[in-house]
């Protein structure tokens, strides 16, 4: 596309997309009159709804397999390989390991300082002990920092001088100058005594020789690597940057850091890892930070997986997990086969949700998708909340592993003594008993079990009902959780004595009073109704048909909280079909990610781009912070500025901007080389992006762009644009 008409092109594309945030956001009320859909609209219908959109092809072998059939080979996922999308998740180590195993191998600051202090080991693998010693070495650092501000904030000599004098008169008003003097002398010494000691060698003998070390340490590496610069790439006032100027010490090491990815870029990816295995820990910390940005994508290249998760970790080790986890949900997203299985492990997440920026739920996470979410995506609900209620990461994000009762031993400050009929009894409470301070009954994770997990906001419940649940919950606790420990039920925490919930007496039982509380929660015919309605929200509008609701509510109850029955009732229902809800549902912004690159035949070497891209569109993997998680509805989503922003991913994309992904625009515009043709190109385009269903409002502003790229010799369309302008239309945001 020529310059010339680009600034035409955006300035319909914005007043375009202005007018359709209303339409977007207006619910389709007319009812077309024919019998329904036609075989092909099933096919598109059941692709946007039960997937994250259709890919080329698709819509073709969904109709020859027939539709009913493939929906029902879409809720038993068992029967679907997933040798393809394995194989891409293949190289993401997090992905497999446990919690405990990543809390140790990518630590975080405490898990640092332990072994900082010689409470923990250090890691005898090079490989982990390069990300220990890297993350000590910026902790002393910023110590440093600190103390030279605090330096700096201190009196000058003369006040400090002055000083000496004042406190030497005043304590000895009838002392000589001699006195005075050998006072100054001992303030000048403490003065100019250094306010650290070097630590000393964590166990496994691995000198840190960080903090301090000299230029001349800099210059030499382990096996005889020099990491010193030519002379007269280094000016002189750098290269002989005094020991006692940290400042200058430090944009030296930044300086050789700088020369030396230059130099390690030349090697093998192999040897360029060694290098960077041997040098002292200032360097690493200098290379890593050199490595921020575009550059360490370079300095990356060609390296495993477990060598470039060590560099990153360099950078921050716990970075490396949550980038994996991000990157494992788009790449299932787009590739994986089993479609709706992904879509409901989504749902679930986001129903149960839990924010990954909160400590330890950073290590956490993995486990709490895989291993509790993932496995009970289409099975009973009750089985799945019973294992959100017991996974470490809600009771870290909801804090139900601080909770303790009022009344139980831990707080009273009485031992456990083992007792008839169970292993503790608690001791009659003395007169003096006094409550630990700090401690007490934490009703987080009761009113959310309540309120978004089970009845709902108007499910019938009261504060008192509250706070008798989070009363049940006390003792359900994690075994050091920052360890990325396990579920522990402490007796010791729980509060003794008969609860209240919703008019049912629960007895004193430990444990089982939180699985007998579940389970009634499980059952209820107000959870039934509420579970219902969100998916009905999920699958077929953001105001549901009631009628359905109540049908799906039924065999809810009736098959014991079965979700793939219920699912089955819904995808069964006239109103899921109904010409109404065709392409109804506006996308959220994952949705619209991960349908673009599906439609466009998308290949993804590097997944996180995408998930920026998700940042900048409001809607960041993982990080919704309340309990509420992402809203489904299309008003949270839909505005000008955000459809604009959906607009230039999508150019983006198909003019292969968006580093990682690569797209065919002329192969889906029918060539190469594409019709000579626009309307050609043009029809192509949205044959295979929109199933030709588009308006014409959209095609006549699309072809307008066409036209204007006209002259004495018209050139060739430019698909990418085409493409482009397709996928970020007000057609392909619904589904």
């Amino acid at each position: 596309m020529r310059s010339g008409v680009i600034k035409p092109v955006l300035f319909l594309l914005a007043l375009t997309l202005a007018c359709a945030a209303p339409q977007l956001l207006a619910k389709k009320k007319e009812k077309i009159a024919d019998t329904g859909m036609t075989e092909q609209k099933r096919a598109v219908h059941a692709l946007n709804r039960l997937t994250f959109g259709p890919r080329p092809g698709d819509v073709e072998r969904v109709m020859a397999m027939g539709v009913d059939k493939w929906i029902d080979l879409q809720l038993h996922p068992e029967k679907i390989s997933q040798s393809a999308v394995e194989s891409q998740l293949a190289p993401f180590r997090t992905l497999r390991m446990s919690s405990r195993e990543m809390a140790e191998e990518f630590p975080d600051n405490p898990m640092v300082r332990q072994v900082m202090d010689g409470k923990r080991p250090m890691p005898s693998d090079p490989a982990k002990r390069a990300i220990y010693q890297v993350q000590i070495a910026r902790i002393l650092e910023r110590k440093e920092a600190r103390e030279e501000r605090k330096a700096e904030a201190a009196p000058p000599a003369a006040d400090t001088a002055k000083t000496g004098e004042q406190i030497a008169a005043a304590a000895n008003p009838t002392g000589g100058a001699a006195d005075t003097a050998k006072t100054q002398e001992e303030l000048a010494a403490a003065a100019a005594a250094s306010p650290d000691a070097m630590p000393a060698t964590p166990a496994g003998g691995n000198s840190m020789n960080t903090g301090n070390a000299s230029a001349a340490s800099i210059g030499t590496a382990a096996n005889g690597m020099s990491m010193a610069p030519s002379a007269e790439n280094v000016s002189a006032t750098t290269a002989s940057a005094p020991m006692n100027d940290p400042e200058a010490r430090r944009r030296e090491e930044r300086l050789y850091a700088d020369l030396e990815v230059e130099k390690l870029l030349d090697l093998p990816p192999d040897q360029r890892y060694k290098k960077v295995l041997a040098m002292t820990p200032d360097q690493q910390v200098a290379l890593a930070d050199e490595l921020r940005g575009g550059k360490g994508q370079d300095f990356l290249a060609g390296l495993d997986q477990k060598q470039k998760e060590t560099l990153q970790a360099m950078n921050n080790p716990q970075g490396v997990i949550t980038d994996e986890l991000m990157q494992a949900k788009l790449l299932r997203a787009i590739y994986s086969e089993r479609q709706l299985d992904e879509v409901m492990t989504d749902f679930w997440f986001n129903h149960f949700n839990v924010f990954i920026g909160k400590g330890a739920d950073r290590v956490l996470l993995t486990s709490y998708e895989r291993d509790v979410i993932r496995p009970h995506a289409m099975g009973k609900f009750e089985d799945l909340l019973v294992a959100t209620a017991k996974s470490p990461a809600m009771l870290f994000y909801l804090d139900n592993w601080l909770s303790m009762g009022p009344n139980s031993m831990q707080v009273l400050g009485i031992p456990a003594r083992p007792g008839p009929g169970g292993p503790y009894r608690y001791p009659p409470r003395g007169p003096n008993a006094k409550a630990r301070q700090n401690s007490g009954l934490n009703e987080n994770y009761g009113r959310e079990l309540l309120e978004l997990h089970t009845l709902s906001v108007n499910g019938g419940y009261s504060q008192r009902d509250v706070t008798e649940v989070a009363k049940v919950f006390t003792g359900w606790t994690i075994d050091k959780p920052n360890e990325g420990g396990e579920f522990r039920y402490d007796p010791r925490r729980h509060e003794p004595g008969p609860k209240s919930v919703l008019g049912h007496r629960i007895k004193p039982k430990g444990e089982d009073e939180g699985l007998q509380v579940l389970h009634m929660l499980a059952t209820s015919p107000q959870t039934a109704h509420f579970i219902s309605l969100k998916l009905a929200q999920r699958f077929v509008a953001d105001d549901p048909p009631p009628a359905l609701v109540d049908r799906m509510a039924k065999i809810f109850l009736k098959k014991k909280g079965d979700i793939r029955e219920v699912l089955a009732t819904l995808f069964q229902s006239s109103e899921f079909w109904d010409e109404s809800t065709y392409r109804a549902k506006v996308k959220t912004p994952l949705e619209f990610v991960a349908s673009a690159v599906r439609a466009a035949g998308g290949e993804v070497d590097d997944a996180m781009p995408l998930a920026r891209q998700l940042n900048n569109m409001g809607m960041p993997l993982y990080g919704a912070q309340p309990p509420t998680g992402y809203s489904m509805k299309a008003e949270t989503w839909v505005s000008s500025s955000a459809l604009l922003n959906r607009m230039n991913f999508a150019l983006a994309l198909t003019s292969g901007r968006v580093r990682g992904v690569k797209v065919d625009a002329m192969q889906l515009a029918g060539g190469p080389p594409a019709p000579s043709d626009p309307s050609l190109a043009l029809a192509a385009l949205e044959a295979k992006l929109l199933a030709a269903d588009i308006s014409k409002q959209t095609h006549d502003s699309i072809v307008a762009q066409t036209q204007g790229n006209s002259g004495p010799k018209p050139k060739p369309p430019d698909a990418s644009m085409l493409a482009g302008l397709l996928l970020g239309s007000p057609e392909f945001q619904r589904r």
